[in-house]
């Protein structure tokens, strides 16, 4: 088992899961963060942190769509280990579905 992290993540990117995480496998995009599957030691201490539920691990029945796009980014997007900036507008996009259709960036983000 590993963690996921899906759509709730986009443009929010709160990252206070980086902080927590003991094996910096998080990897930044533009507007979102995905998990490494070949990192993440199944630790769990990131899930509750994030206070957008934008992180399941990969047994939840919603996660099957993001095992792929985290695996996949993971090896395209730096490596991030420090909180950053949150987006100033994150508040807007919290409660808002549909995310990942109409926002989703495969742009790399800054990493640390």
């Amino acid at each position: 088992m590993t963690y996921v992290v899906n759509e709730s993540c986009i443009k929010c990117k709160l990252m206070d899961c980086i902080e927590v995480c003991p094996v910096d496998c998080f990897y930044e995009g533009e507007n979102m963060l995905v998990i490494h599957p070949d990192e993440c030691i199944d630790c769990g201490v990131c899930e509750p942190e994030c206070p957008v539920e934008a992180i399941l691990p990969d047994t939840d029945e919603t996660s099957e769509k993001w095992i792929e796009l985290n695996k996949d980014y993971a090896d395209k997007w730096p490596n991030i280990t420090l909180k950053g900036e949150v987006p100033a507008d994150e508040a807007e996009y919290r409660d808002k579905k549909g995310k990942f259709d109409e926002f989703f960036s495969s742009a790399p983000g800054q990493g640390n």
